[in-house]
């Protein structure tokens, strides 16, 4: 039976500018409650790069009516769970508890807003712990060249940081420059409430009147980059270090999520690399045994893995294929394999036999990732993130509209060799041809 993701769907909007998503689903008295902000590293400014990240860890910090403890105790204590995370694009905060606790989730996130503390103590505890992350991220090869291939990958645009920040940024952010990013950002006309679960619209509608319809919206200075539609130099990023394996990296440029490119470009992924899930919270699984590159590269003992990544962002962004090559492999002849294959897709149709298998896969996994509540939360808010609701409603309409010679267009349009950054990590005690 088809998905209807438009079922028992409300939308509203409050005078302040707060967008209001709520929906219906009442197979357990569960409820799973999002705040989605419109602030992302793609709002980051040079010289203050991982601002975003930082802001979300203050979140959970404390407030004049909540201390840090309160914060975890409010979920924990009743079984529910919760976290927050922030992409290029937007943070993001969820609780997953029972409906009958559903005021206190609101309550919490109406305090937030406007009342997080940001004190100077923590803030310098915080900027330890990231600085930890950041330091414990680089100790991976896979990591550091991902990150140097994502630089080259665009000339100014901010989608070339990482989310968490330079390491020269993360040591110079101030406690100012943190507050104000926040009282900046955080305001009703910047976010989208999505709650989904055992839940009465008009009841739940009137509880968040009360407690997010007095908080004021106020002018905000949002810095919005011009978007990168190429790549336009075939680049080779070339690093050397510790490590057990090799590892090959490329990057092409792929549409906004919002271009009708991107469903084409779904297909294309799905067929070179397996299907990867948009869904962070995807239930279930698609392997990629059946795609061209894992039966090329490591079928044929070219890889020991490979995978791709394609993610929905509001500007173009990149799709990558990351393969960890064999110790004593060659990333050349692993890229070879990987130009051999996209030649074909690239200089012929491919039939419609395995571009309906691919659509299966996508259609799959996109259906693993929308069956329990707090998928079902997530999916409103990321949808309207860079696009509309609509995109994640006619998802599967939309993908199983593609046509081969659709396919062959838009690989021909972005799988090209002088639009394409090429990374290679050779791990310094291993030995391998050039």
């Amino acid at each position: 039976m088809p998905i209807n993701l438009n079922h028992n769907l409300h939308q509203f909007q409050l005078k302040n500018g707060l967008r209001v998503m709520l929906k219906e689903i009442h197979t357990a008295p569960v409820t799973s409650t999002w705040i989605w902000y419109g602030i992302g590293s793609r709002n980051e400014l040079p010289g203050k790069t991982g601002l975003s990240h930082w802001v979300e860890h203050m979140q959970f910090k404390g407030t004049r009516k909540y201390t840090g403890e309160d914060i975890d105790n409010l979920v924990s204590r009743v079984g529910g769970y919760a976290n927050a995370f922030t992409s290029s694009d937007w943070t993001t905060y969820f609780e997953t508890m029972p409906s009958a606790h559903l005021h206190a989730t609101l309550e919490l996130e109406a305090d937030r807003m406007v009342n997080s503390l940001f004190d100077p103590e923590e803030v310098e505890t915080e900027r330890t712990v990231i600085l930890s992350e950041r330091e414990g991220s680089e100790n991976y090869p896979e990591f550091r060249l991902d990150e140097a291939v994502q630089l080259h990958s665009f000339q100014s645009h901010p989608y070339r940081n990482e989310v968490l920040g330079s390491k020269e940024d993360l040591i110079g952010i101030t406690r100012d420059d943190l507050y104000q990013h926040y009282r900046n950002y955080y305001q009703p006309a910047n976010a989208i409430l999505c709650i989904a679960g055992d839940i009465s619209p008009h009841t739940v509608l009137e509880e968040v009147e009360n407690l997010f319809g007095g908080i004021q919206s106020v002018p905000m200075n949002r810095s919005i980059p011009i978007p990168e539609k190429t790549l336009n130099h075939g680049d080779l990023v070339e690093m050397e270090g510790p490590g057990e394996a090799n590892y090959l990296e490329i990057a092409w440029r792929c549409p906004a999520a919002s271009d009708p490119d991107f469903f084409a470009y779904t297909i294309i992924e799905s067929l070179l690399s397996g299907p990867s899930s948009l869904n962070m919270f995807g239930s279930g699984s698609i392997n990629n045994r059946t795609s061209r590159l894992y039966q090329a590269l490591v079928e044929e003992d070219y890889a020991a893995s490979v995978f791709g990544d394609l993610s929905a962002n509001i500007d173009p962004g990149v799709y990558k294929v990351f393969a960890t090559i064999q110790p004593d492999g060659n990333p050349g002849a692993a890229l070879k394999i990987i130009d051999e294959q996209i030649h074909q897709i690239t200089s012929s149709e491919l039939s419609i036999r395995e571009i309906e298998r691919a659509i299966k896969q996508a259609r799959a996994l996109f259906a693993y990732s929308s069956e329990n509540i707090t998928n079902q939360g997530f999916w409103m808010g990321y949808a309207s993130s860079f696009a509309d609701y609509q995109w994640v409603a006619e998802y599967l309409t939309r993908l199983s509209s593609v046509t081969p010679r659709q396919v062959l267009k838009t690989a021909q349009k972005y799988l090209r060799e002088d639009q394409r950054v090429v990374g290679v990590y050779r791990a310094s005690n291993t030995q391998e041809g050039s």
